[in-house]
């Protein structure tokens, strides 16, 4: 009886100290509680997601001042900064077709307070030669707009219509010059189409948009593949005039200006393709939750009613109504980037072949 009684009280012993040792640990100060535990997804992410921003941003436009990107670029930072609640400075950064200001972005801190705001030339600077870098180096916040590319004249060019100046290059091949933005930009890429369609121009390359216009104003040259949005001013002062679209569809503004494949035939494959998507993104190092403050503001943003007046005013295709999310942005990103880059490198103007990227080859 005694052995059995001994027994009991090493039993009893026993079970207090373990509920003893149960409660000190769930009173441990250090221990999880099931606020900080994996499945509440509140903890430190969303008080980093909630800090943000907490100083000014700088945005790098990685092409001279006056373009579409930068005129574009400048208007967001200012519908952004009123959901961010913090200013957003704007650096024109050009150089290389847009590769000096990418890396810039890619260099800083990858903190979310170096933003890029870029035109099209990510897609195209690897298998031109001019850098390493692809979209493939950054995070897309939202991809915002197309800029329609327009065909212009000084106001006392003899061509008066499409047809004029198209004769006129026919006729006198290398003769006719036009001015664009270098090797792998937008109106590289135009020139390109229209040499397949036997149009033979004397090229010249200028920093950016607004100097290719500023050639053409003091008849350095024939005509430029212009942004619809940079050239606006110059068409409703009467000093430049419209002549065509590189589109498929005309302009409600300018009804009665034809399309390029109006008057070359099966020429409408190459016109669908947007030469101007404008991108808002970032180092794809930067924390997912600071992308996510970024992407909330942007498209906040695009739905303020000064943004709407100037994508109206200008003629902008919305393309962030097109591609609303991370996935169909992505597409739109390897699609874009294989159609330009074999066509560059099919015409022999591309130092490397797509296929040393992975590109594949549009079907």
């Amino acid at each position: 009886m005694k052995l059995k009684r001994i027994k009991s009280i090493i039993l009893v012993v026993l079970a207090l100290s373990i509920v003893f040792s149960l409660a000190a640990c769930t009173n441990e100060p250090n221990s999880k509680t099931a606020e900080d535990s994996p499945s509440n997804s509140g903890n430190p992410k969303e008080t980093e997601k909630t800090d943000y921003p907490t100083k000014p941003i700088t945005m790098i436009i990685p092409y001279g001042a006056g373009g579409t990107t930068d005129l574009t670029g400048r208007q967001l930072a200012i519908q952004m900064e009123k959901h961010l609640e913090e200013s957003i400075t704007v650096i024109n950064q050009g150089g290389a077709s847009g590769s000096v200001g990418a890396k810039t972005v890619l260099d800083a801190k990858s903190d979310g307070y170096t933003i890029l705001f870029t035109a099209e030339s990510l897609g195209t600077q690897r298998v031109m030669g001019l850098s390493e870098m692809s979209y493939d180096d950054f995070a897309p916040i939202l991809v915002t707009v197309n800029d329609p590319k327009v065909i212009v004249v000084n106001k006392d060019s003899k061509y008066n219509k499409l047809e004029d100046l198209v004769e006129e290059i026919m006729a006198q091949p290398g003769k006719v010059k036009m001015s664009y933005t270098g090797p792998g930009g937008s109106g590289h890429v135009q020139s390109l189409i229209y040499e397949k369609y036997g149009w033979d121009l004397a090229l010249t390359a200028y920093s950016s948009g607004s100097d290719c216009i500023v050639a053409v104003l003091g008849d350095q040259v024939d005509f430029t593949n212009s942004n619809f949005s940079t050239v606006r001013a110059y068409l409703d002062s009467g000093d430049l005039k419209l002549l065509g679209l590189a589109a498929t569809e005309r302009l409600e503004k300018y009804p009665d200006v034809p399309t390029l494949p109006e008057i070359m035939p099966n020429s409408e494959e190459y016109f669908e393709i947007p030469f101007t998507p404008l991108s808002l993104m970032v180092s794809k190092d930067v924390p997912d939750q600071v992308q996510e403050v970024l992407r909330e503001a942007s498209n906040k943003a695009v739905q303020e009613e000064e943004w709407e007046n100037y994508v109206e005013n200008n003629s902008l295709d919305k393309l962030y109504e097109k591609y609303p999310d991370l996935e169909s942005t992505g597409e739109f990103y390897s699609e874009w980037e294989s159609v330009v880059s074999w066509l560059l490198y099919d015409a022999g103007a591309a130092k490397y072949s797509p296929e040393e990227f992975g590109i594949e080859k549009p079907q």
